[in-house]
């Protein structure tokens, strides 16, 4: 993949609003990311390997490996405003440069067409790894009865190839994962703890981070402005902040001023309500408009509240 494209994906992605483990021949010594960072073990990283490796080099795995060279090639793409943003994700850049590889190799393996590597490559092999993946007439219905208010009341045979589309993204992300973290756990990788340690620190330094790390459940809601549900949230969070101030986080952060934490979380509409338990771990993702009586019942699933 062409650094220019992940750098579209990452930072200028369009938020919208409808109006089989394999077992590791890796020394069990070395805890793996997901061991040592259980609050940051959502993406492809999770199963790699800590240790100690010599400067320069970030990342080995079983046919290739990653170099910081990467990094500063993604960076000088960039403005400054970007980079200083992406500076704080790096992680987050190389689970996706990870992701490219592990994705090439696999792509090649089912006879897919990989030079040069490209979107239609990618977008190819994406609906490869998803087909059959569907969404049912029934299923857009039940998301249509939940969130009238994010297509203006408008009647549901007017909406539903839009809502069916916006859910089947949502499920073919869901099994391209899914796939991909297979490829991932038979990589084999291993990473530069002394690296890893320094962005880890670097990444929590944001709104979602600090509030999911407090010790306290989290709601964090991705939202943008001139979006009708996200306006009907705000009331809806401003009254849990207050009622709930000394029990749970309840946070909104604005997706156009958060687009690497949007992209880390895979928002791709908005609004979004993630959860997290009190040790920053994620535990739900809802897409729409969310009532005030559904976020107190997730919160008391959780045994927040």
């Amino acid at each position: 993949m062409e650094s220019g494209w992940i750098i579209a994906i990452i930072v200028v992605g369009t938020f919208f609003c409808l109006t089989a483990p394999a077992t590791s021949t890796l020394s069990a010594e070395h805890p793996t990311m997901g061991e040592s960072y259980p609050d940051f073990s959502e993406g492809i990283l999770e199963s790699a390997k800590l240790e100690k490796m010599d400067k320069g080099l970030l990342l080995k795995a079983k046919d290739f490996e990653i170099r910081d060279s990467f990094v500063e090639k993604i960076l000088g793409q960039v403005s400054p405003e970007i980079r200083k943003d992406l500076e704080k994700s790096l992680l987050f850049l190389l689970d996706q440069e990870v992701m490219e590889k592990l994705i090439t190799k696999d792509a090649k393996s089912i006879g897919i067409a990989t030079e040069p590597p490209n979107e239609q490559m990618f977008q190819t092999y994406i609906d490869r790894v998803t087909k059959g993946v569907t969404v049912s007439e029934k299923a857009a219905k039940a998301f249509y009865e939940e969130n009238k208010e994010m297509v203006g009341g408008m009647p549901f045979d007017q909406v539903k190839e839009a809502i069916q589309g916006l859910l089947l993204q949502q499920k073919k992300q869901e099994a391209l994962q899914s796939h991909i973290q297979g490829l991932a756990k038979n990589a084999q990788m291993r990473i530069n703890e002394t690296w890893v340690k320094k962005q880890i620190k670097m990444s929590r330094d944001n709104p979602l981070d600090r509030a999911r790390l407090s010790g306290k459940p989290t709601m964090v809601q991705f939202s943008s402005s001139g979006c009708p549900p996200c306006e009907m949230m705000k009331p809806i969070v401003k009254k849990l902040q207050k009622k709930y101030a000394n029990t749970i986080n309840v946070i909104s952060i604005p997706v156009r001023e958060h687009q690497m934490l949007a992209s880390r979380f895979n928002v791709r509409a908005v609004p979004v309500q993630v959860f997290f338990d009190k040790k920053g771990k994620k535990v739900h993702h809802h897409m729409g408009f969310m009532a005030e009586a559904d976020i107190v019942s997730q919160f008391k699933r959780m045994g927040a509240l």
